[in-house]
């Protein structure tokens, strides 16, 4: 049996022997999805085209070819090689850049990658008799749901194919028979159910700590429940071979997709109606150069403050009113740590392994003595992985004194009390990041040690942002590529790109989304003490 793949000059197919892994079962714990063997067989039975170009696309409900609309990535391409919306009926089309040739007799089955899911698309398949055809074949993807953008990457598998015998499928006389007409059978299954149970309920008395020993292996090592071999021939792997004469060899492995943000839920008429109001007034609110863009402000007066800015839901860059807290000049790693000492402080901790670390900051307390804490962030690399935020405060409130008392006052705009009270610490290492999220209260974000980034998003463009658990939107990083791709729209929103300084304030007002990333070893404070009301989180569902 042979298959030829016919190229013109200039054609570059992208063939690759498929490979017997997926991401979604590399995941699993313990990688237990392999252990199903007919997943991995079925993986790697045939060869993989792989996509050309990365792009983005989606589908607005109508059946015309213009329903479909198609982003992408920037860079030279070459016609062959780029998607089109070419039948219509919410499909994309990919033409494949070879002429196939089989063995008479033998089809090639075509469609998607086995075992592999795309969220808002599926693969349609087809029969190709290969044996005579001389025509070329396409690829093609048909939308599962309107409005929802879906994302290729480069080297992603777009086409499976491998062959099959014509004729096969007709010639088999399927029946359904008693199984008592197959006695040897009978007695094989009835012995591997008890001992399937059996071994099961050793699981569940004793379970081993290797994972090698959680399943019997019986079909896996090709072997009846008495130990017989099943068959001679019995595959637990496989490994087709390469095409011959490629054009720059085999295509390279798929690469890794970064997990599909989830889509947001259709909204009903009504939300569709506020979220296209909230949109209007922020287009308003950007015709006038008093009103829009990012304001900077020296020395707030309170009066403008309140008019242009609290009361106006607008944000502000205050820099001046810090200029003569202690904490700017002397707060350096050593010096909080020889200040605090080794009193006891809570912070958030092993934040790397949890990409819920923000909705699950419970289970990431930690304790550990001040000075010892900040030895831990004060090492090269340090990261995400310990952080002191604002939701320590509380617990804080007695070891971080010494440094509340080196905080100064800022009468303009807040409301005084016990400096304890006030300010909400937040300490890390460069690289420290915050998700996008939305705040119940208006804060001052004020930065003592170090630069922060912080990216604003008006609260208009909260249809956009998938916000499905309290505060928190699914994107989680507007800076991260594969989820820009994924989303185009989010490109078209607007955005304030904040460099928070030693010695400036950011004024963060209620619902406006923020992420926030340290870009050095940092100390900031929040505030939300302000002069005016501020208590509006006692409505919030």
């Amino acid at each position: 049996m042979e298959i030829d793949c016919f190229i013109y000059d200039g054609w570059r197919p992208r063939i690759r022997a498929a490979s017997p892994r997926r991401d979604w079962m590399d995941d699993t714990p313990e990688s237990f999805a392999y252990r199903c063997l007919p997943l991995g067989i079925a993986n790697a039975h045939g060869w993989e085209i792989a996509n050309a170009v990365g792009f983005s696309a989606r589908w607005t409900g109508g059946s015309g070819t213009d329903a479909v609309e198609i982003r992408l990535d920037e860079g030279d391409v070459s016609s062959v090689d780029v998607p089109v919306s070419l039948f219509g009926q919410g499909t994309i089309t990919f033409h494949i850049a070879g002429l196939f040739r089989t063995s008479p007799g033998w089809n090639l089955w075509v469609g998607g990658a086995p075992n592999e899911a795309k969220d808002g698309i599926a693969a349609l398949s087809g029969l190709i008799e290969t044996d005579w055809s001389p025509y070329s074949f396409t690829m093609n993807w048909r939308f599962t749901r309107p409005d929802h953008w879906v994302r290729f990457e480069p080297g992603e598998t777009i086409c499976f194919f491998f062959p099959v015998q014509r004729g096969v499928v007709e010639a088999v006389q399927p029946r359904v028979r008693p199984i008592e007409e197959a006695p040897e059978l009978k007695q094989q299954f009835e012995e591997w159910s008890r001992s399937r149970d059996a071994f099961h309920e050793r699981m569940r008395e004793a379970p081993p700590s290797q994972p090698s020993e959680k399943w019997q292996k019986l079909y896996y090592r090709g072997v009846c429940p008495a130990g017989e071999t099943g068959t001679p021939d019995h595959q637990s792997k496989i490994r087709v071979r390469d095409f011959e004469g490629q054009p720059g060899g085999p295509a390279p492995a798929a690469p890794k997709i970064a997990p599909a943000v989830p889509p947001a839920p259709p909204l009903d008429p009504q939300l569709a109606r506020r979220d296209w109001m909230l949109r209007v007034q922020e287009g308003h609110r950007a015709l006038s150069p008093r009103t829009a863009g990012l304001r900077r402000l020296h020395r707030v007066d309170p009066d403008d403050f309140l008019d242009h800015h609290y009361s106006a839901h607008r944000p502000a860059l205050l820099t001046g009113e810090m200029a003569d807290w202690p904490a700017l000049d002397r707060w350096t790693p050593a010096y909080l740590a020889a200040r605090v000492g080794g009193a006891p402080i809570d912070y958030q901790g092993a934040r790397l392994g949890d990409a819920r670390f923000e909705l699950d900051k419970d289970a990431h307390r930690r304790s550990m003595p001040f000075d010892r804490f900040i030895a831990e962030i004060s090492r090269p690399g340090a990261g995400n992985d310990s952080y002191l935020t604002a939701y320590n405060s509380a617990a804080n409130r007695t070891a971080l004194a010494p440094l509340h008392a080196e905080l100064g006052r800022i009468d303009t705009l807040l409301a005084h009390g016990p400096a304890a009270d006030e300010a909400m610490l937040w300490i890390g290492p460069a690289g420290t990041f915050t998700p996008l999220h939305h705040d119940l209260t208006n804060n001052l974000l004020a930065q003592i040690v170090g630069r922060k980034r912080v990216l604003l998003v008006p609260p208009s463009e909260a249809g956009k942002l998938r916000n499905r658990e309290h505060v928190f939107s699914a994107i989680g990083d507007l800076t991260d590529p594969a989820t820009l791709a994924q989303h185009p729209d989010l490109r078209d929103m607007p955005l304030y790109d904040v460099l928070l300084e030693p010695g400036s304030m950011l004024f963060i007002p209620i619902g406006w989304w923020h992420q926030v990333t340290a870009l050095d070893f940092s100390v900031s404070a929040t505030y939300t003490n302000f002069r005016w009301r501020n208590d509006w989180h006692a409505g919030f569902v």
